[in-house]
């Protein structure tokens, strides 16, 4: 069921009608509704892939419950493996079986040998590289102490399956998320109001900016070789805006959405194309999941190796690998992940990661020359790492770069009549939605305070003007480009 959808524009009201009104007198009943809405939101899809949801939220709540029981070191460890090997288990079977499997056979054929090895027609489960991740945040936890077991089989399922965020993230900490589910919960109109104004400033950024800029990036990239220099620019630029209003206002939807039910959660995006240095751009960008990997993968290493200075630098970079290789089972992946570990490794050499932790002209209209330059150059090496993202493969990607860096640059677009008509609209909503979040950058969302002293006929007329735009540019609608991870 997409955010988007008719689908969903009925669902979500029958749902929170009957979560305040109806199921409202007990949390064990509001828990429940959220548990069978998820399930038939998840569902909607795929039934089938229910089943998997169900087993990997039934290992993880027997083993987090008998981990926090047992008294023998090795036992605990033993459990928890199980934990990480049945999530990491299916994330790998559904995700990368077939990507092994062709590199082996590949491996195979350049030194002579005929492998039996055969690929298998696997569909990936929606959403299962967040939901994994969230599970498994419990199930470590609770061996590390910082959490204790919970014996409510409903919150605990409810919070695996949690509908807003279960295929596209945030991915909730259960130490942050789960709580939740045992306190009384009463509507909040604000509140409710708030989600409803982020919801709206997401779809705006999935329908409007993103699937707009994907009706000209797809195609530049599916005929690259074909194109001068200049449209290879274009395209690059209008993917770079598509990934993260695509990703961006798909959070922005789950976090509103959660927020009409009286649940908090995290942040994911912060303006990260506002950065100033690659430490910073990975402060905002993806919050949930960098986070995930620096608590659970990164920190846990270096402590293991604590003797030796110099293991920082190798953890980093097989960090941005797994991170990229998390995004998809393709090299190109991989080599993203890898020049993001590049990016970074100034800072990490010039110890000044946390250089740029205050909002870019913070308190100000405009930034300083300084900071402008700063922000172009990140921006720029952003989107020539994009090129590896969308590409695809690594052969794609560097024909793509090439060509761009060519005497071909300097001739004008290749942009047909109707694209031009595109093009140009394209361009102004992109204008608009960079002024918007410009203007924003201070709070959690672009207009979460936007036209809040104005007088309620203009600040409505602003939210209809974007409802219309919604309305008006709904009908080329795009996939979410994470669903695919």
């Amino acid at each position: 069921m997409l955010f988007h959808s008719i689908d969903f524009a009925i669902f979500l009201p029958i749902i929170f009608f009957l979560y305040w009104f109806v199921v409202n007198k007990t949390i064990n009943s509001q828990n429940l509704l959220i548990l069978v809405a998820s399930y038939l939101f998840y569902g909607w899809w795929d039934w089938k892939f229910l089943f998997l949801i169900l087993f990997s939220t039934l290992v993880d709540f027997l083993v987090g419950y008998k981990i926090y029981n047992e008294q023998k070191e090795r036992r605990k460890k033993t459990l928890l493996w199980i934990s990480i090997g049945v999530n990491i288990g299916l994330l790998g079977f559904f995700k990368y079986y077939n990507f092994f499997i062709e590199n082996f056979i590949q491996a195979f054929s350049i030194l002579g040998i005929k492998s039996n090895l055969s690929t298998l027609q696997l569909i990936l489960p929606v959403g299962i590289s967040f939901y994994t991740f969230q599970s498994l945040s419990y199930t470590i936890d609770i061996y590390k102490g910082r959490l204790k077991p919970t014996t409510d089989f409903v919150a605990f399922a409810a919070f695996i399956s949690f509908f807003p965020q279960l295929v596209a993230g945030p991915i909730e900490r259960a130490s942050s998320l789960l709580p939740q589910f045992y306190k009384k919960r009463t509507f909040d109109y604000s509140k409710a109001v708030d989600g409803l104004r982020q919801m709206l400033w997401g779809l705006f950024k999935k329908v409007v900016i993103a699937d707009n800029c994907a009706q000209i990036a797809n195609p530049i990239f599916e005929n690259s070789t074909h194109l001068n220099g200049s449209t290879l620019v274009i395209g690059a630029l209008f993917f770079t805006f598509q990934i993260y209003a695509d990703f961006s206002g798909y959070s922005d939807i789950a976090i509103g959405c959660a927020r009409l039910f009286n649940f908090n959660l995290r942040q994911n995006f912060a303006y990260p194309y506002f950065s100033r240095d690659f430490a910073e751009v990975w402060r905002r960008w993806h919050i949930s999941l960098t986070t995930w990997f620096r608590d659970y993968l990164f920190i846990p290493i270096v402590r293991l190796w604590k003797k030796h200075k110099w293991v920082k630098i190798p953890v980093i970079i097989f960090q941005f690998m797994v991170i990229g290789f998390w995004h998809g089972a393709n090299w190109t992946f991989i080599a993203w992940g890898l020049i993001q570990a590049a990016y970074f490794m100034p800072t990490v050499l010039r110890k000044n990661k946390k250089s740029n932790t205050s909002v870019i002209a913070q308190g100000s209209m405009f930034p300083s020359l300084v900071e402008t330059a700063k922000m172009m150059r990140v921006f720029f090496l952003i989107v020539l790492s994009m090129i590896f993202f969308r590409a695809t493969s690594i052969n794609h990607a560097f024909n793509y770069i090439k060509d761009i860096f060519s005497f071909s640059i300097f001739e004008s677009p290749i942009i047909t009549a109707t694209t031009k008509i595109e093009f140009i609209i394209t361009l102004v909503l992109i204008g608009f939605f960079f002024i918007m979040e410009w203007i924003g950058r201070e709070n959690q969302y672009a207009i979460e305070k936007f036209g809040l002293g104005w007088k309620r006929s203009f600040r409505l007329l602003f939210y209809y003007s974007i409802i219309a735009l919604i309305f008006c540019f709904n009908g080329i609608s795009q996939e979410y480009i994470y669903f695919q991870f």
